[in-house]
């Protein structure tokens, strides 16, 4: 295996910021990282159920892996994580890694509102004025 396309989900903004942390790692295998709602990934990969509701990675040689096995899949590709993959796919922390990244997917939306900045007007944002002393 020496090339994984991961699909992740563009309209999820915890999901583009995990997109740009892999793209940052240092990995033993190419790692292209694929918008599961453009053109290209409902071209190539329209028969794969989970496309759009899980994390899916694909290998060059076609196993395709949904979820928290994916997601120990991207971990597996990258040189400082992949002796972690191995830890959480072991029996010990195999159950737990998967209760976690199921309760991460299914709560992505919420942790995407904590982390990304509202908008704000002017495009300056500032705390204003509290109109006393602070505690």
């Amino acid at each position: 295996m020496k090339r994984l396309t991961v699909l992740y989900d563009e309209t999820c903004a915890l999901c583009v910021r995990c997109r740009d942390w892999l793209l940052g790692q240092e990995a033993y295998v190419e790692l292209e990282l694929l918008a599961c709602g453009s053109e290209e990934a409902k071209r190539r990969y329209a028969g794969v159920p989970w496309l759009g509701e899980e994390l899916v990675v694909v290998s060059d040689e076609g196993d395709v892996w949904a979820g928290a096995a994916a997601f120990l899949l991207c971990l597996w590709a990258l040189v400082e994580w992949r002796p972690w993959s191995y830890r959480l796919s072991g029996p010990t922390f195999a159950p737990l890694a998967e209760r976690f990244f199921h309760a991460l997917s299914s709560k992505r939306r919420t942790i995407a509102a904590w982390i990304t900045p509202d908008d704000c007007p002017g495009g300056s944002c500032r705390v204003g004025y509290a109109g006393g002393h602070y505690r």
